[in-house]
């Protein structure tokens, strides 16, 4: 039984962690750190934010769906591609020293912020969807899933964030469409690398579910924040993201 203040650290945080990812990825970045602040060993760590966030981007997903946001032609292959590269990926984290876990998921995303500051236009002009052809939309989005499935089951924080990137960048997907594909490619790598975790018995059932309430929570609001507020929003939300990226890892770079 696990004393009642982990669960009062851990639930607020987990359900912001929710919001942040429903809009804009990234909410790893919350999440995991969560859990090691409560003193989470690594490897428990990383199955159990698979679980609780499996589940909240399914609500996520949920909510784009009602609003009538997601592509289901690129989604789909997304997430057959993410299901393999993620359990891959997970397969691959069990191999890995916690210290060097914890390394990789420190140095992942700074790249983020270069193409942002570089690219001021990005998800707020997209081209037509006719310039996508439907072998090409095929194509590319079973590759999204296969790449950034992998790095979600190896590492995991900023996963969303850089689904939502290469939609845009690569199939012209306004913020929102794009928000909403990353989502169902995102579930599919939770879910992949979830099942690598718990046939491995890496997760720690006594705060999933209470935590899992507050990360669908989270996501439900999220994705309703987003539909409402537009690209602008959701562009904004992803800058939010990346400055909890640096103050996190100038924080451990000082420790």
């Amino acid at each position: 039984m696990l004393p009642w203040t982990t669960y009062l650290l851990v639930c607020p945080l987990i359900f912001l962690g929710g919001f942040v990812d429903s809009v804009a990825g990234g909410g790893g970045l919350i999440t995991l750190p969560t859990y090691f602040l409560a003193g989470i060993p690594t490897h428990i760590a990383a199955g159990t934010n698979k679980v609780v966030n499996g589940i909240g981007t399914a609500t996520a997903a949920f909510g784009y769906f009602r609003q009538g946001k997601i592509d289901l032609r690129a989604a789909f292959p997304a997430a057959l591609g993410a299901l393999a590269g993620s359990a891959a990926g997970a397969r691959l984290a069990l191999l890995l020293s916690d210290q060097l876990l914890k390394g990789l998921m420190l140095v992942a995303l700074p790249v983020v912020a270069v193409f942002l500051v570089v690219k001021k236009d990005f998800g707020l002009d997209p081209q037509a969807p006719a310039d996508v052809s439907p072998r090409r939309r095929l194509i590319t989005s079973l590759l999204i899933g296969l790449g950034i499935g992998g790095y979600d089951g190896l590492v995991g924080p900023g996963t969303g964030t850089f689904m939502i990137m290469a939609f845009t960048a690569l199939l012209s997907m306004d913020l929102i469409t794009a928000s909403a594909c990353s989502k169902v490619g995102n579930l599919a790598s939770n879910v992949a690398a979830a099942v690598v975790f718990l046939l491995n018995g890496k997760i720690l059932w006594p705060i999933v579910i209470p935590a899992a309430i507050c990360n669908a929570l989270g996501g439900w609001c999220g994705a309703r924040y987003a539909v409402r507020g537009g690209s602008k929003r959701v562009r904004s939300m992803i800058f939010v993201v990346l400055g909890i990226l640096f103050i996190k890892m100038i924080w451990d770079l000082a420790h």
